[in-house]
């Protein structure tokens, strides 16, 4: 199936590891031309060399750090430059810290605004024009399955994450006249480094060992087990796709249906 991503411009905020690197390397076999962001230079130069290893393709990268709105804007700049400008945007960022209301005083709160939200408003803002001088585009935003289901102990997370899906309900209405279709998809428990961090986190504060905690979480779930950042990915590549011509303005998790909400 050809899912109309071979040459499109595509941006993948926050993709030197985890979901965001699966989804980048997907798209670079995909035969999109992927310009792949992160804060970390050296991280960044062993993904990029991992994907080529596995593509025979090696795709751009820039260092960013998405909560500084100067480089956002170099980020869209370099992309423009690179490949004439932008089809498709993958909004990603890293967790919050973890902690219950009490933890967390007014900084705290700025800095996980402006990671986890401000951060792909001002990416949505910079990639427009170019969408729109396209007559199409495509942007996916990653969030947490807390858009269906506060996830205990991460109130930084809950309360900015659902506030994307608000941002990309109303845009979906705003920009489906110009064929600019936007979604938001949560993780469930998908093994990535963020994951395991924060299961160690539960484990300690239950006086469990790490695996008892971890078997716990997955009886949870219907499927039996976590799900890998590569199934993960392909939700997010059709979303972010041409193959997707209808679907804009839903929120979905990708959990293996551990989420109880509808």
């Amino acid at each position: 199936m050809d899912i109309g991503l071979k040459g499109k411009s595509v941006i993948v905020l926050a993709s030197s590891k985890g979901l965001g690197r699966a989804c980048a390397e997907l798209y670079v076999k995909e035969g999109a031309q992927v310009l792949l962001s992160s804060r970390n230079e050296v991280e960044l130069e062993n993904t990029v060399a991992e994907i080529e290893e596995a593509t025979g393709v090696r795709p751009p990268y820039i260092t960013c750090d998405i909560s500084k709105p100067d480089d956002i804007k170099r980020l869209i700049e370099t992309a423009t430059a690179l490949h004439g400008g932008i089809d498709v945007l993958i909004n990603n960022a890293g967790g919050p810290p973890a902690g219950g209301f009490n933890a967390f005083e007014d900084a705290d709160w700025q800095g996980a605004f402006e990671l986890n939200l401000l951060s792909f408003i001002r990416a949505i803002r910079a990639v427009l024009p170019s969408m729109r001088e396209r007559g199409a585009g495509r942007i996916v935003n990653i969030a947490s399955s807390s858009i269906k289901e506060p996830v205990e102990g991460l109130i930084l997370s809950n309360t900015f994450r659902t506030a994307i899906v608000g941002l990309s309900k109303s845009l979906a209405k705003e920009l489906g006249g110009e064929n600019i279709l936007i979604n938001t998809v949560g993780p469930g428990r998908i093994a990535t480094d963020r994951v395991e961090a924060l299961d160690h986190i539960r484990a300690a504060k239950l006086g469990l060992e790490y695996e008892e905690a971890k078997d716990q979480l997955t009886a949870a779930i219907p499927l039996g087990r976590y799900g890998t950042p590569d199934e993960f990915a392909r939700t997010i590549v059709f979303l972010g796709s041409y193959a997707n011509t209808y679907v804009t303005g839903q929120s979905m998790v990708v959990d293996g249906g551990a989420t109880k909400a509808y």
